[in-house]
């Protein structure tokens, strides 16, 4: 799971004095009707060349679930069968976060955070398959990090290839969303490459993290998770977007409000059962946009689970859920 922070963990505390149903926005549309292997946390789906769709989220050794249809899961065991030695440079237990998959030059592209709680000393890993399948990984190491002396963190890995050029969004708190080229070859940061800033609140702990650039038009969408995740049914994680004509910005919302002054179209939020959707990716199926998340599960104890919508484009060139 994401970490904890001190300030994060103060206003959850607060939060569970509420009920769950103060966060219930009735007019959001539930999540597609899955059965199978449900429970998963900060989703990254693909629609695999081969047929079928893949699954790769927190928890495990990068945990893998597969699919035929998108509606049954099967648990499918691991990334890896082992974490790679250098994960324990940033925490004890060599626990990875926050995936990304993708496809690109024949190969399978799996980018993945490692870090301890509650710090910015960070790292994020890159690795390639040539199925995408669990259990055919090879580990490349570090393709960024961050230290305590950085004003970022580099967890919640996102990347988009945009006029030629390879870009990796990433960050959680810390001053909040970030941006880094990277190397097309070796699918790592180009050294010494500019930090760009993308999105952050105006207010401290700067809650927002798990970026997603997607390439719609004209334009490109950054989605994020605002708030508090990680705190089952007190979670308030939701959903926000806003869009640039240039992939390292400047974001703003629908009203045109900039994205690094807190602004941000939200796009889902808690309701009913599913409570604070968030570490959200989306991935392409037919020529349709879909929308990956986890919720927590307010009829199965909070347990965090598989959320998939459908998104629609208004005229106006916005998405939203169906």
């Amino acid at each position: 799971m994401k970490r904890f922070r001190l300030a994060a963990l103060l206003a959850a505390a607060a939060i569970a004095l509420l009920p769950a149903t103060a966060q219930a926005d009735v007019t959001y549309p539930d999540p597609l009707p899955l059965t199978g292997q449900q429970i998963i946390h900060d989703p990254t789906v693909i629609h695999l060349e081969s047929g079928g769709y893949a699954a790769y989220s927190t928890g495990g050794v990068i945990g893998a679930r597969l699919s035929k249809d998108l509606h049954h899961w099967d648990d499918a065991g691991n990334a890896f069968a082992q974490p790679p030695s250098w994960w324990y440079e940033y925490n004890d237990t060599g626990d990875p976060w926050a995936p990304d998959i993708s496809y690109r030059s024949g190969r399978y592209w799996l980018y993945y955070a490692v870090s301890s709680w509650g710090t910015n000393h960070s790292a994020i890993g890159v690795a390639t398959s040539p199925s995408g399948l669990p259990g055919t990984w090879t580990d490349h190491g570090k393709a960024f990090t961050s230290e305590t002396t950085d004003t970022w963190n580099a967890i919640d890995p996102a990347v988009i290839r945009a006029d030629g050029r390879l870009w990796m969004a990433f960050g959680s708190y810390w001053t909040g969303i970030r941006m880094v080229e990277l190397d097309r070859t070796t699918g790592k940061a180009i050294p010494g490459a500019t930090v760009a800033h993308l999105a952050t609140r105006p207010d401290a702990p700067y809650a927002v993290e798990g970026p997603y650039v997607l390439k719609h038009g004209r334009y490109y969408y950054l989605f994020a998770s605002y708030d508090q995740c990680c705190a089952g049914v007190n979670s308030t994680y939701k959903i926000r977007v806003g869009r640039s004509t240039e992939v390292t910005g400047p974001y703003v919302d629908s009203t045109g409000k900039p994205l690094l002054e807190g602004g941000g179209d939200l796009l889902l939020a808690g309701h009913g059962r599913y409570i604070g959707p968030g570490g959200e990716s989306v991935f392409r199926d037919h020529g349709r946009d879909w929308l990956a998340y986890h919720y927590y599960d307010a009829e199965d104890n909070g347990t965090p689970k598989l959320g998939l919508n459908r998104l629609r484009w208004t005229p106006n060139g916005w998405p939203a859920v169906l």
